[in-house]
């Protein structure tokens, strides 16, 4: 159990940290997953700013609850976006089927770090 939280934790942080970075680095990446009617750029940046930050608090005893307890809320947040973006005529992500295919990985991402709460 030791051992499946540490790799879980390491997972989801570095997961978080880097799609974090990423928004700030890259942020015309993320522009077509976020509706037309919110300030892109102040909604990739805030949520870059959010998803590093938790997963930055998976990596420290003191805020592994909390930062899992985030990680879940942005994730249930997302998920009608990932299902909004199934929808579209030209997914974001790339194809119908890789955009079919994440909302089940949603679902195992969410049971994932459900994990990692209820067990911190």
């Amino acid at each position: 159990m030791v051992i499946t939280m540490l790799v879980l934790k390491i997972i989801y942080g570095g997961f978080f940290c880097f799609a974090g970075i990423m928004h700030i680095v890259k942020p015309n990446f993320f522009k077509h997953f976020i509706p037309d009617f919110l300030p892109k750029k102040l909604v990739n940046y805030v949520v870059g700013i959010l998803e590093f930050s938790v997963g930055f608090g998976l990596f420290f005893q003191d805020t592994i609850k909390l930062a899992s307890l985030g990680i879940i809320i942005l994730l249930v947040i997302f998920l009608p976006i990932h299902i909004w973006d199934v929808t579209k005529k030209r997914p974001a992500i790339g194809s119908k089927k890789v955009a079919i295919a994440r909302i089940p990985l949603q679902f195992l991402l969410l049971y994932g770090i459900y994990f990692v709460y209820i067990n911190s």
